[in-house]
């Protein structure tokens, strides 16, 4: 058995690509428009690590999807929490769940997908302004 993938339903796929790529730093590997079932699939994974990848599935006809948290999340793991953190706040992401611990830390897509971010190796030393940092809505 192998994994493949992880499917999340999004409602504007522009707004997810930048999201996901610009903002969190996957690539797309390949997109699939379909038109006869009016969808488009995008595959994107973390650089490097091609085989695990995010397929978002973009329907043409409007759809609201509601916040199913009983999807849970998508984990990546990084290999500076703080730096990844810093970076998505810089680009107008909220930290729902700031790296206190400098290990972990959840932010959300545009379509409210929670998104575990995981220190690589060993927790960082607690730093502020992460330390002490509340916690954002809920993840």
């Amino acid at each position: 058995m192998k994994y493949l993938h992880t499917m999340v339903r999004v409602s504007d796929l522009e707004a997810s690509l930048d999201f996901y790529c610009n903002k969190l730093g996957l690539r797309e590997l390949r997109r699939w428009d379909d038109e006869r079932g009016r969808y488009t699939l995008a595959f994107l994974a973390a650089p490097g690590d091609e085989s695990a990848c995010v397929e978002l599935t973009y329907n043409w006809d409007p759809e609201d999807y509601g916040e199913g948290r009983n999807f849970g999340h998508i984990a990546y793991q990084v290999e500076d929490i703080y730096a990844t953190c810093k970076r998505l706040m810089d680009n107008g992401v909220t930290i729902n769940r700031p790296p206190r611990d400098g290990r972990m830390a959840f932010v959300r897509s545009p379509d409210n997908i929670s998104i575990e971010l995981l220190q690589a190796g060993s927790a960082l030393e607690p730093a502020e302004p992460w330390a002490s940092m509340p916690n954002t809505g809920h993840w």
